[in-house]
């Protein structure tokens, strides 16, 4: 089975942009574009942990009301999160109300006041991490790799929660450190070009 589809305008994109009418602007303007935004990268590491179990539509169509609920993701705000306002978010029917998932949001929030510090941002210590040039990176169909792996393991061991190789992994290629948009897909020309634009944080 072919990886593309032909899109509204006739032009191929990637087989999964198809499954739901708001999955085409998702694809075409953010997946894959590299994010040095620290706010975004620990908005969309959230939103995956979120998404553990569920489908990426269900979180896409409550991603306002996340913004919403979580302060916009400014990881300073939601480390001063406390029960009060975990009840408050366990009550609030625009997100996915699972305690383990929001109390990971809070938490995380603290470690990435952490790594701020250690690292100066959370761009740059996730762009450290950008698979080489030399690095293979698997086909589309593929849930992990030796990057995702690794990285998934150095942030559990800094404390993160909800950081497996899957949704490591799905982070990556939303944020652009790897660009895994299909052969033929006609964004894939234009991630690589912004990719190429883009200047690493931290180098």
């Amino acid at each position: 089975m072919s990886q593309t589809i032909n899109g509204p305008d006739g032009r191929p994109r990637c087989r999964w942009c198809a499954g739901a009418p708001e999955f085409l602007p998702y694809h075409d303007t953010e997946w894959g574009f590299p994010v040095d935004d620290d706010q975004r990268l620990f908005e969309k590491l959230s939103l995956e942990a979120f998404q553990s179990g569920l489908s990426w539509r269900t979180i896409l169509a409550k991603r306002e009301n996340f913004r919403a609920a979580f302060e916009g993701f400014d990881f300073h705000r939601v480390a001063r999160f406390g029960e009060r306002d975990v009840e408050r978010l366990l009550a609030d029917q625009g997100i996915v109300r699972h305690r383990g998932k929001i109390e990971a949001v809070v938490h995380n929030a603290r470690c990435a006041q952490e790594m701020v510090k250690a690292e100066g941002s959370l761009a740059a210590y996730f762009w450290r991490h950008e698979p080489g040039p030399g690095e293979r990176v698997p086909p589309q169909s593929v849930s992990t790799s030796a990057t995702s792996i690794a990285l998934s393991k150095d942030l559990k061991q800094r404390g993160w929660k909800f950081v497996g190789p899957t949704t490591v992994y799905a982070f990556l290629q939303a944020m652009g450190l790897i660009n895994d948009h299909a052969e033929g897909c006609v964004v894939r020309a234009s991630v690589d070009r912004a990719r190429r634009a883009f200047r690493r944080p931290g180098r």
